[in-house]
């Protein structure tokens, strides 16, 4: 064997471990929930015979329809909640922190909820939210409210609360890494040639940090999409989501639909993920 072939298959050799993963690990269990999506379900258990009865069903179904629609409210209120929560902190931290030591602490501070676990987070919420919780207490005892309000807990509310209080992480981060990349010399001639503080964000810091932006919409929308655990959580059982739908198939032991309502779920997200990246080029940052 030459040199250069040698050269080649070394190559193919280096990429193979990393290429049988990714098929194993991603490729392989994505073909197989489509497939089982077009398998027939009798009641009881799954019959390999191709049907589009799944995928009819989810299509035809106005509860499955609203459901698709209240996933998408979620994912959008939360995106924003995140992108404005997020991009202040990240901004802060970037321009107003000038100590590097104590961008890094207040950066670490930003991670303390992932400390305990989704669950933990979510129970602590109760008795700030409840009706017997802080919040209610605070306003019936300021005269605000004559009786606690129900509306704080169990509801789309806490929903989203919840999810912002999650996700608002992986908004903070991406943004915050493309704040930090911008050369401080386009702000000082921006400032010299008599830009305001307004002009200097618009036409330099926004377009600069738009890729992180993206980054980060890219992470909220592929983990509110899947969220289920909140949603019955703060929810209370009272509202619904794509992923709390599938979950309740899979219980009901109604495998094909529920690989359908994935699939689905899966090219609606690609889709929307595809959006992102057609508006803004993510490449620099990565």
């Amino acid at each position: 064997m030459t040199a250069k072939s040698w050269k080649g298959l070394e190559t193919y050799l280096l990429v193979a471990p990393q290429t049988l993963i990714f098929l194993l690990f991603l490729v392989l269990p994505i073909l197989m929930i489509v497939l089982v999506s077009f398998w027939q379900f009798n009641g009881y258990s799954m019959v390999p015979a191709f049907t589009l009865d799944n995928y009819t069903s989810i299509f035809t179904s106005s509860v499955t329809v609203k459901t698709f629609l209240n996933t998408f409210k979620y994912v959008f209120l939360t995106w924003f909640f995140t992108l404005i929560i997020g991009y202040l902190v990240a901004y802060f931290l970037a321009f107003y922190v000038k100590d590097q030591r104590w961008q890094i602490i207040l950066f670490l501070v930003c991670t303390v909820p992932f400390w305990t676990s989704n669950i933990i987070r979510m129970i602590s919420w109760i008795p700030v939210l409840g009706k017997e919780g802080l919040v209610n207490q605070l306003l019936i005892n300021l005269g605000l409210v004559q009786q606690p309000v129900e509306w704080l807990l169990y509801s789309d509310f806490a929903i989203v609360l919840g999810m912002v209080h999650l996700y608002n992480f992986f908004m903070i981060a991406p943004i915050f890494n493309s704040l930090m990349r911008i050369d401080r010399n386009l702000i000082t001639a921006a400032q010299d040639m008599g830009a305001s503080g307004f002009q200097t964000f618009k036409e330099i810091i926004l377009p600069l940090s738009a890729p992180g932006i993206a980054i980060g919409s890219i992470f909220i929308v592929t983990l509110v999409m899947g969220e289920f655990v909140t949603v019955r959580m703060m929810g209370g059982g009272q509202s619904a989501s794509v992923g709390k739908l599938i979950q309740t198939q899979i219980g009901s032991l109604q495998y094909p639909l529920a690989a359908a309502n994935a699939v689905v779920l899966l090219l609606v997200t690609l889709i929307l993920v595809m959006g992102i990246l057609r508006v803004v080029d993510i490449r620099k940052e990565l």
